[in-house]
């Protein structure tokens, strides 16, 4: 191990790649200013909201017989529920979602989940660019099998990937149902990924469509709308003109030209690709 890493071919490698190991970090870097800016909640439920006035213990005589479940009462993502209510959560989990955490059908809460959507996805895409990029570096230098092996982690740090394992902190929301005795316990867990979130954003904007507002005419950012965004902008940055054809790596983003923040709409005309350096620079501004 200690030959391969001190050996001349394999310092010519890291030079050869050292620009590309640059940017690989500035976008680990990026992701981490997503993660931190990004909004990861949309609603709570009400059954925990005075749990914090009351302590709770369970005093059966039986306890020492196994361990009980206990429910979880203090958190606002979790909603306790009777049996058939997680069960049929489990079965409709967008419809049960919208009722039982306060998610209500106006314009200013499709644009919020709009949000949180908009941040997960571009979460999901930048990870995945860094882990495309992190194959590609790997594959050029062409280390040793045992080398990825056994020392991926040294393998890292020798070619100055500094990079933790990052992943897209997903909001979970749960239905959960405990017996009055902790004997019994059952939960319906949604994950708000991309696809729930998407699910989600219609069903929320068919009820907006059915009270007539004016949200029903525009368009619903989508996955399916940020793909046919970059495909009709020939997947290239509409301001520094770089493309994929460019950098097979280029990460792209779908960016609001006027930011939702000050009434912009998700509509294809008020919609660009940008590569993430030009959506960094530009961040709220038009």
């Amino acid at each position: 191990m200690k030959r391969y890493f001190g050996s001349e071919e394999f310092q010519e490698q890291k030079r050869e790649v050292a620009d590309v190991v640059k940017e690989h970090n500035e976008i680990a870097s990026y992701v981490e200013e997503i993660r931190s800016h990004g909004k990861f909640s949309i609603g709570q439920s009400s059954t925990g909201t005075q749990a914090h006035l009351a302590s709770y213990e369970n005093t059966s005589t039986y306890k020492y017989k196994r361990d009980r479940n206990t429910a979880d009462y203090a958190s606002s993502n979790v909603h306790n529920a009777s049996l058939q209510v997680v069960r049929n959560a489990s079965v409709e989990p967008i419809k049960y979602l919208i009722k039982y955490f306060d998610i209500s059908a106006t314009e200013d809460k499709l644009a919020e989940i709009e949000s949180m959507g908009e941040s997960i996805s571009r979460l999901e895409e930048a990870i995945s660019n860094l882990e495309a990029r992190e194959s590609s570096i790997s594959t050029s230098i062409n280390p040793p099998k045992f080398i990825l092996k056994h020392y991926l982690n040294e393998f890292r740090a020798q070619v100055g990937l500094n990079v933790p394992k990052l992943k897209v902190p997903y909001p979970e929301y749960k239905f959960q149902y405990v017996s009055a005795g902790g004997n019994s316990s059952q939960q319906a867990v949604i994950k708000m990924d991309s696809p729930t979130i998407d699910a989600l954003i219609q069903s929320i904007a068919e009820k907006i469509k059915w009270s007539k507002s004016a949200a029903a005419q525009r368009s619903l950012m989508t996955a399916s709308l940020r793909n046919f965004i970059k495909q009709r902008d020939n997947f290239t940055c509409k301001t520094c003109q770089i493309s994929t054809r460019d950098e097979a790596h280029l990460l792209l983003e779908v960016d609001h030209i006027q930011p939702i923040s000050k009434g912009g709409l998700s509509e294809e005309s008020n919609l660009q690709t940008l590569c993430w350096k030009c959506n960094r620079t530009k961040s709220n501004k038009y």
